[in-house]
């Protein structure tokens, strides 16, 4: 065991000397053990995701055969033609009503964020995390608007492929529904913030990940994934998928007042490398907000 891992084992051990902690204490040796394995995985993650995502990393593959798969799944068949039509990607204002035409005018990027996106969606609705619908659709609220969000920004203000951009917001908290999931089995310590959301804070990146890295998700997506938060990060070169999701996440959370908005930008080395401010970034908003509304919807808010 590592020197980090003793210490919150050491945390959660002390964190208690009744249930919760000791609850704290078997829900950190169980992450241990459980990233310690070789592979790790959302739990009840459905098929027809595993298949598209399969299907998707031969280069040989096309619209037909994509199509072809995703048709099995008459619910996720409907989110692609809902994508395909929204306000987003529907640049043209002309319709589709079939699957295969839907794929093609997303392309296999987006319908792979699509079909994650319906994968962890469903999670609200398994019977063996019944009581945690709460939780789980703010999380995958959250997800979707930093999702749409970040595409705004790659789109408007960078370089940065907006489809990526999209994907790592919607994966931004894959880490943290995994330890939901988990957590279940605790419902003391999920009512206690204070000792739960250190747990999530010192290990949901480290889960996220693993589980990337599982689903062989380009490096670059991960690194986003992982480090997206940390609002501090200073790195050289250009602007990356990383800046991007900060940027996109501290948009997402924009609250009222305007002068502490200006000052969370100001501090933001990511907003600096785009040269942005607060009013640049909420009037990209207030234009695209029927962009961004149409794309949640679609993705499963």
């Amino acid at each position: 065991m590592s020197l980090e891992q003793e210490s919150v084992f050491a945390s959660a051990r002390a964190s208690s000397s009744q249930g919760r902690g000791s609850d704290a204490t078997r829900l950190v040796e169980s992450l241990t053990l459980e990233l310690a394995g070789e592979k790790i995985d959302l739990p009840s993650f459905p098929d027809i995701a595993v298949r598209v995502r399969k299907a998707l990393t031969n280069d040989d593959v096309d619209v037909d055969d994509v199509a072809r798969i995703i048709s099995a799944e008459p619910a996720l068949a409907a989110r692609l033609l809902q994508l395909a039509n929204s306000a987003a990607l529907n640049t043209s204002g002309r319709r589709v009503t079939d699957l295969r035409s839907a794929i093609s005018r997303i392309g296999f990027n987006m319908a792979r964020s699509a079909t994650i996106a319906f994968a962890m969606s469903q999670l609200r609705r398994a019977e063996a995390y019944k009581g945690l619908e709460e939780p789980l659709s703010e999380l995958w609220g959250r997800s979707t608007h930093v999702a749409a969000v970040s595409r705004v920004v790659a789109k408007r203000f960078t370089q940065v492929n907006h489809d990526e951009a999209l994907l790592v917001g919607l994966l931004q908290g894959v880490g943290k529904l995994y330890l939901l999931t988990r957590a279940v089995r605790f419902p003391a310590l999920l009512a206690d913030a204070g000792t739960y959301q250190p747990i999530v804070a010192e290990w949901h990146g480290r889960i996220a990940q693993a589980i990337l890295r599982n689903w062989e998700m380009a490096e670059e997506i991960v690194v986003a994934v992982v480090a997206g938060e940390n609002a501090e990060r200073e790195h050289e070169g250009a602007t990356d998928l990383t800046d991007v999701l900060s940027v996109g996440g501290a948009l997402a959370s924009l609250g009222p007042d305007p002068r502490a908005e200006e000052m969370m930008f100001l501090r933001m080395p990511a907003a600096r490398r785009m040269k942005l401010d607060a009013r640049a970034c909420a009037v990209a908003l207030a234009e695209s907000q029927q962009e961004i509304s149409s794309l949640q919807q679609a993705l499963g808010t």
